[in-house]
């Protein structure tokens, strides 16, 4: 085995060593790669991208992104070809958005690179028109998780993120919902059910699948809310944070929204817990989170669309901070139904 001695290597002309920062000692047995790029992305990833607009308009389109251990306002990221109320899911190189408008529906799925900017390209169709889904990953497989077609199902169904191509049956969830919050870790994928069918009821169940393998959700726990619409989720890998939504009385104005944070352990069983709470009360907006910090952006804050970005350190418990803003926030012609995704999630730990 040989040996690989910082303090044996000097500059050029020999007149001085390295110079070093961070870290000064390595150990291995195989050769290394030495990082490369923007020094600083070096040694990690970061960058959540937003999208969302449940309206067919040009305005809805737009992807957003920003640095996430920084704070400050979001940047244009490009567009997608479709407007949609989508689901997130990445790898730590791609990022795929599925769903459909609210009007005209639809089955589409499209994926850019992250590390990029510029425009989604199509990467193949959901099994029929859904709106409303959840989403969550590992670093190789992403799963679509109930939502309307317009009825709401318990449909799940998968993609392998690398390749392109339509999606394949997966299982069903426990109880057929939409607008739920949702995440994964790198073995366990977790959605908080939210809307169940005609008549109208909310259930407050939390399920799980093992994302490696295929099959029906099974039961987690019980939500803090127990009457809750329109929220999402984001994780690192052993922390999940549900947040935003709405108690079921829409319409009824700013009361009926909820800025209530909750949280869980993802390698155990149990009901969620008070986090604590987001800086405004909204709902339908969209989530994405390092494994250091999770951001919650946009919404509906009756009767406008939100371009607040909140943050929160997802190791402790606290109420959110203000990061920044979306780039065209409530003035985007696309409503609401944000959706979110990062390289840097708990589903790639």
């Amino acid at each position: 085995m040989s040996e690989f001695r910082i303090d044996q290597i000097k500059s050029q002309d020999a007149s001085r060593g390295p110079d070093v920062a961070g870290i000064t000692t390595f150990t291995g047995t195989s050769g290394i790669v030495m990082p490369s790029g923007d020094t600083a992305y070096r040694g990690g990833r970061g960058r959540a991208v937003f999208t969302g607009g449940y309206r067919d308009s040009p305005t809805a389109k737009l992807i957003d992104y920003v640095t996430i251990p920084t704070t400050g306002n979001a940047v244009n990221f490009g567009s997608l070809t479709n407007s949609m109320w989508a689901a997130g899911l990445s790898s730590s190189s791609r990022g795929i958005f599925g769903g459909s408008t609210y009007a005209s529906l639809g089955n589409y799925i499209e994926y850019f690179n992250i590390s990029a900017t510029g425009n989604a390209f199509d990467f193949g169709d959901l099994s029929g028109n859904r709106r409303g889904l959840g989403g969550c990953s590992n670093e190789t497989r992403g799963v679509f998780m109930g939502g309307f077609t317009p009825v709401i199902t318990e449909i799940m169904e998968y993609v392998t993120i690398a390749t392109t191509g339509n999606v394949t049956d997966f299982g069903s969830l426990i109880e057929p919902s939409g607008d739920g919050g949702s995440f994964a870790s790198s073995t366990r994928g977790i959605f908080f059910c939210a809307k169940t069918p005609q008549p109208a009821s909310f259930v407050n169940i939390i399920e799980y699948i093992t994302i490696a393998s295929k099959g029906d959700a099974k039961e987690f726990g019980d939500q803090v809310q127990s009457a809750n619409n329109e929220g999402t989720g984001c994780s690192n890998s052993v922390r999940g944070l549900k947040a935003l939504g709405n108690n079921g009385n829409l319409g009824s104005g700013s009361s009926a929204h909820i800025n209530n944070i909750e949280y869980i352990t993802i390698a155990s069983f149990g009901n969620a817990q008070d986090f604590g709470d987001l800086t405004t009360a909204r709902y339908d907006g969209g989530a994405a989170a390092s494994q250091i910090r999770g951001l919650f952006i946009g919404g509906t804050d009756t009767p406008t669309q939100s371009n607040v970005i909140d943050y929160v350190t997802i190791s402790t418990l606290g109420d959110a901070l203000d990061f920044g803003d979306l780039v065209a926030g409530a003035a985007r012609d696309g409503g609401s139904r944000n959706d979110g995704l990062s390289d840097s999630h708990g589903g790639l730990a």
